[in-house]
């Protein structure tokens, strides 16, 4: 069965929205931990919302990882949108759980989901996060869309930790 594996960039404070904090701190050790996840997962599950800014951006991007995230699967969860452009995007919707339950059961690595902080707090609702992959950033934002939401109860295991040099704490849960 395949794993969900959760990753996120996070401020000290939980906040997740729009990353663009993050890319001061960018190094080659956090470099080194995002290519452990390439290494791990084949295809992505996205919300609707990451899916739509991914779709805008990557298709075009000459950044190293486009070539692979543009030719890779990517399933997005959503019950608005009812079609899709970016290159092998399948779309799930009606009763999602059940769907990414089917998605689970299907052969390949692990899928990845970046972002989508709704689809995300609705995979951990229903105990289908398998892995946190976690950078938090020594940043406090104050405000903004969190990984969990108030009233969020999980008990989960830290299974790596580490200090980078740029200040930021990498944590898989």
């Amino acid at each position: 069965m395949r794993r969900i594996i959760v990753t996120q960039f996070l401020s000290l404070d939980g906040v997740m929205e729009h990353p663009v904090w993050s890319a001061p701190y960018w190094n080659d050790e956090v470099s080194g931990f995002k290519v452990e996840e390439d290494e791990m997962t084949d295809a992505l599950l996205l919300g609707r919302v990451t899916y739509q800014e991914f779709a805008a951006a990557w298709p075009n991007s000459l950044d190293e990882g486009a070539p692979r995230i543009n030719s890779m699967p990517k399933y997005v969860v959503s019950n608005t949108l009812t079609s899709l452009e970016w290159n092998n995007s399948h779309l799930i919707s009606g009763d999602v759980i059940a769907g990414i339950e089917r998605l689970r059961q299907q052969d390949g690595k692990d899928l990845l989901v970046y972002g989508s902080a709704t689809l995300v707090q609705t995979l951990a609702k229903h105990d289908l996060i398998d892995m946190y992959r976690l950078l938090i950033y020594p940043v406090v934002l104050g405000q903004g869309k969190r990984l969990f939401q108030p009233g969020t109860k999980a008990t989960l295991h830290l299974t790596e930790a580490r200090a980078l040099s740029s200040g930021v704490a990498a944590l898989v849960y």
